[in-house]
Formats: C-alpha cells, sequence, structure tokens
C-alpha cells in the first residue's frame, strides 16, 4: 500500500485519505474515516486500480469450503451497486481495492451524487480536485450526477476549491460550504452563474460573502432577462456581516424564486432593504431576520405584502418591532404558521390578542423576554389557537400557573412548554402536564420532576 500510495497516476484511485477518527467523506449516507497523514496536513492521495486478483502474500488462499461461501460475485453489476449504495464512503473505497471490478463498480457515478467534506484540517481545494477529475473520467471535464456538495466547517477552502466545482459539476442542485469565511463573491458568482439549476445554497458564516449575482459575463449574455437567471430557492445568509441594503436588492433582482431566506444576525439589514425584497421576491414562505436591530414596524409592514404565502417568521432580538408591526403581519399573513419574537419587547398583550384572533392555524410561538405579555396574552391564545404544538414564554416576568392552565385546558396537542425563569407554581406545571400529556416542559422550578 505504501508503494502504490507513492504513486502519481492519471487515473486517481478511489481514497481521498484522511486521518483515524477525524471527519471525512460522506457520499449520502455516511462518513468516511479513511486515513493517511502528511506533515500534519490531510491531503488526497492517488492509487493505480487494484489487480483482478489480490495477490499480496500476507493474504492466505481460501478453502475450497470459503470459496463456496463467496457467491457475491455472481450477483450482476446493477445488484453490486444498489448494494454499494449503503456504505459509507470508507468502506465504499475498501471495496474498491478488492478487485477491479469493484474498483470500476465503486466509481460509477451513481454512487457519487453528494460529496460531503467537514474538518478544519482537510486540504478542501485537492480534495475537490481529485475527487471531480476521478468522476470526469467517462464525461471529460463534467461530472453529470454530482447533485451535492456539502462542505462545512473546512477553513481551508478557498475560491479555487469552488471554482473547481463551478467548472465540473453543471448539474450542482446543493451547495453548502458554511463558516468557509475564506470564499468570496467572485466564486459564489461562478458558481450560480455556471451551476443553472442550482437550489439551495447555504452561505452561512462566509463573512466576506456581501451579494449572490451573475459573472459580468454571464449577465451580458443572458441581457435583458439576466435577472430572472438564477434558480435558487433557498439561500442561508446567516453571520454574512457585511451584507447591506444594496446587497440585498441585488440578490433579490437576481433570485426572484426565493421561497426560504434566512439573515440572521445581518445587522446592517434595514427596513429599506426589505422593501427591495419584497418588490421582487413575493413567493418567499420562510424569512428569518433575527438579530437584525434596525428592522422595525416599517419593515413588518414590507413583509405583511407576502400576505398568506408566509409561514415562517422569526423577528427575535428585533427590539424596534411593536404590536404596529404585528398587527400588520397578523392582518395579512394569516396562515403563519411559527412566529419567533423573543426580546421584541415592545409586543404586549394587544399584539398577542390580534396575532391570535388572525393567524388561528399558528402552531409554534416564541414570545420569551416580552416582559409586557401576561395571562391576558395567554387567554387569547388558549381560546383561538388550538393548534399550538410549541409555546415558548421564557422569562416573560408576568406570566403566572394562571395563564398555563388556560393554555393547557384548551391546546391539548402542546408539545413544548418552555417557562423557564417564570413565576409560576408546582400545581400549574402538574396541570399542565396532566391535560397535555405529550407536553415537555422547559423550566427552572427545582420542585418540579
Amino acid at each position: 500500500d505504501s508503494d502504490l500510495s507513492m504513486r502519481t497516476l492519471s487515473t486517481p484511485s478511489p481514497a481521498l485519505i484522511f486521518p483515524p477518527n477525524s471527519p471525512g467523506f460522506q457520499n449520502g449516507r455516511g462518513s468516511s474515516t479513511s486515513s493517511s497523514s502528511v506533515t500534519g496536513e490531510t491531503v488526497a492521495m492517488v492509487h493505480s486500480p487494484p489487480p483482478t486478483r489480490l495477490t499480496h502474500p500476507l493474504i492466505r488462499l481460501a478453502s475450497k469450503h470459503q470459496k463456496e461461501q463467496a457467491n457475491i460475485d455472481r450477483l450482476p453489476d446493477h445488484s453490486m451497486i444498489q448494494i454499494f449504495s449503503f456504505l459509507p464512503t470508507n468502506q465504499l473505497c475498501r471495496c474498491a481495492r478488492v478487485c477491479r471490478r469493484w474498483y470500476n463498480l465503486a466509481w460509477d457515478p451513481r454512487l457519487w451524487r453528494t460529496i460531503r467534506l467537514t474538518g478544519e484540517t482537510i486540504n478542501v481545494d485537492r480534495a475537490l480536485k481529485v475527487l471531480t477529475r476521478r468522476l470526469c473520467q467517462d464525461t471529460p471535464n463534467v461530472c453529470l450526477m454530482l447533485e451535492t456538495v456539502i462542505v462545512s466547517g473546512c477553513r481551508r477552502l478557498t475560491d479555487r476549491g469552488l471554482y473547481t466545482i463551478a467548472q465540473c459539476c453543471p448539474e450542482l442542485r446543493r451547495l453548502e460550504v458554511s463558516g468557509c469565511y475564506n470564499i468570496s463573491n467572485e466564486a459564489v458568482f461562478d458558481v450560480v452563474s455556471l451551476c443553472p439549476n442550482l437550489e439551495h445554497l447555504d452561505v452561512s458564516g462566509c463573512s466576506k460573502v456581501t451579494c449572490i449575482s451573475l459573472t459580468r459575463e454571464a449577465s451580458i449574455k443572458l441581457s435583458p432577462l439576466h435577472g430572472k437567471q438564477i434558480s435558487i430557492r433557498y439561500l442561508d445568509m446567516t453571520d454574512c456581516f457585511v451584507l447591506e441594503d444594496e446587497g440585498l436588492h441585488t440578490i433579490a433582482a437576481h433570485c426572484t424564486q426565493l421561497t426560504h431566506l434566512y439573515l440572521r444576525r445581518c445587522v446592517r439589514i434595514t427596513d429599506e432593504g426589505l422593501r427591495y425584497l419584497m418588490i421582487y421576491c413575493t413567493s418567499i414562505k420562510e424569512l428569518s431576520l433575527s438579530d437584525c436591530r434596525f428592522v422595525s414596524d416599517f419593515g413588518m409592514r414590507e413583509i405583511a405584502k407576502l400576505e398568506s404565502r408566509l409561514r415562517y417568521l422569526s423577528i427575535a432580538h428585533c427590539g424596534r418591532i411593536t404590536d404596529v408591526g404585528i398587527r400588520y403581519i397578523a392582518k395579512y399573513c394569516s396562515k403563519l404558521r411559527y412566529l419567533n419574537a423573543r426580546g421584541c419587547e415592545g409586543i404586549t398583550d394587544h399584539g398577542v390578542e390580534y396575532l391570535a384572533k388572525n393567524c388561528t392555524k399558528l402552531k409554534s410561538l416564541d414570545i420569551g423576554k416580552c416582559p409586557l405579555v401576561s395571562d391576558t396574552g395567554l387567554e387569547f391564545l388558549a381560546l383561538n389557537c388550538f393548534n399550538l404544538k410549541r409555546l415558548s414564554l421564557k422569562s416573560c416576568e408576568s406570566i403566572t400557573g394562571q395563564g398555563l392552565q388556560i393554555v393547557a385546558a384548551n391546546c391539548f396537542d402542546l408539545q413544548m412548554l418552555n417557562v423557564q425563569d417564570c413565576d409560576v407554581s408546582v400545581d400549574a406545571l402538574r396541570f399542565v402536564k396532566r391535560h397535555c400529556k405529550r407536553c415537555i416542559i422547559e423550566h427552572t422550578n427545582p420542585a418540579f420532576f
């Protein structure tokens, strides 16, 4: 093995090697632990295809009885591929070294629809280059079967690795590069421009990414309809701190098919950016603006234009939102199912009342750290939102056991209740448990267990 691993061949082998017990590859179902380490860093290594029969001197010849039991080689190729599809990548790589037939089957493109890399020490750029080069062997320069690339927490990923993906994977549908802070706008633009089927993009934690757009060449080629050519539906830009209203304007103009958008902790976004968003992206179902401290009631008025299409909204810790903003959402977004308004201290019982009476199909509500919400607001919830399954009241100082009992007596399907740091009695908690038997109660009362 050591001799083979030092040879550089035109056809790379199945093994991208990783240190023992470190995160590795995963082709859809499992993680890899195949390994080799050089000078403390993980590198991609290449091997020659194995011979038709193994001839290692340490391998004992099988007995006649053992040979009779080895019937797996009688299976047709399609059955072998089906079996291989359940193997994690490290086992798939080991199977590829059994014989030449297994080597060819293990590298069947149908087994490589997904590439998953995790870990800070992995030389991701080289790994992606070796993998795509091998997957392009039968279809020169393109990986027609590769649809998903997940590279999470790989800080050594650079623009070079994304360029490899963009050039070799035209059928890519899902790309996750969360926590890879070395990538820039240019590389993301290349992926978006060269992978027209990309629907799911996660660049959370990529602080250098400030925009999602086509490259200049692609924009010119597709003009004047280039604004509708990006097919992204799911976009996560959590912790992209540098994103501003102008960047959000560009994203909205190019990604008009967005249905899921997450802008958590994009602290420079204001109501003006949301106005741009609502002009172009009218199909959004899920929107997160948690910790966007400049978003106010005027932004809620813009979001309300989504009307019944909006199902999920997170405005946690947006301190400028009050009952006025909640009234906008409640009046027009009647099919809202999830609302996270934790830390919005301007919300009172009046806002909860309007929400409960208009969004009767609400299933999950977080109004923790809203000190102006009391038992009165809980009563409106209990009498209108019978389908409520998750309710968080953490640190709501005005909540008492009486309000909890009203909720428990009406919302039988309650599955999670958070009353940490609330002044509620043990009897009230027991009442909730008795009426909502499947409910998990998170509390800070040591007398209740």
